[in-house]
């Protein structure tokens, strides 16, 4: 199959991911995955049935975005896949489609694979630690601790950083968006670089404006790309045909 658009970090397939995958010869290390939810009447947000199936023997560790009503919903979809965690995305302002609800300010990503846990790639990801000014605070210590009741000891050093919470903040995209679902830089680089090694492959099979290629290729990552309708795929080749600069990630 032709690419629509090619070049040494990053290959663009335009159509139906359920057709073009089946014809592709593809082993990424990660999937990226952000589809149609199917919640609205839009005419773009359509769910396509199947998908997650159709990314059997591509990739075998996924990150999924999507709502609580999604993931319940399309259930079903997901045997083929292990949940590992989700993580919560806030975002600024958030939308309201309903005046009886609380204002909706999230979204969820979660991580699914297949096969042994202990054979997928993982890189935990850490950020600085705050400062915690809260009385009773725990004081760090030299001496072997335990995590929960069935936790093995282990020792708790001091240190600068702390594994990464799993709520991220993301930027408001408002007016900067060059799609309705895009994704900021900051919130695709911890999930490619927990699920990917440095040099690695990742797969995006709904790309719309081409984020996760941006963010991957400033990580030192390739991507490949699949999306459906072709005025995104022109949209995507001319940004990548462009170049990347290291900044600007807020709206990669």
């Amino acid at each position: 199959m032709e690419p629509y658009y090619e070049d040494a970090d990053a290959v663009l397939y335009l159509g139906d991911m359920r057709q073009v995958l089946p014809v592709l010869d593809v082993a990424a290390d990660c999937v990226i995955a952000d589809p149609p939810y199917g919640e609205t009447s839009l005419a773009w947000d359509r769910w396509p049935s199947g998908w997650p199936d159709a990314l059997i023997g591509a990739a075998r560790s996924m990150w999924c975005f999507g709502s609580m009503r999604m993931f319940l919903t399309r259930r079903d979809e997901f045997t083929s896949w292990q949940l590992s965690q989700d993580l919560v995305i806030e975002k600024g302002a958030g939308a309201g489609m309903h005046n009886d609800r609380f204002r909706r300010v999230h979204e969820l990503v979660t991580h699914w694979y297949r096969g042994r846990w202990d054979a997928i790639w993982k890189e935990p990801q850490r950020e600085p630690e705050a400062p915690d000014a809260r009385p009773g605070k725990a004081i760090k210590s030299h001496m072997p601790v335990t995590h929960g009741a069935y936790g093995k000891p282990s020792i708790w050093l001091p240190t600068d950083t702390r594994l990464m919470r799993s709520v991220l903040r993301t930027p408001s995209m408002r007016g900067q968006a060059l799609h309705p679902t895009e994704k900021a830089g900051r919130i695709l680089t911890p999930l490619i670089e927990y699920a990917s090694p440095p040099g690695g492959l990742i797969l995006d099979p709904f790309a719309g404006s081409g984020s996760t290629a941006v963010a991957a290729r400033l990580l030192g990552r390739r991507a490949v790309l699949i999306e459906a309708d072709e005025k995104y795929c022109e949209l995507i080749a001319k940004r990548l045909c462009q170049g990347v600069l290291p900044f600007g990630m807020e709206g990669a």
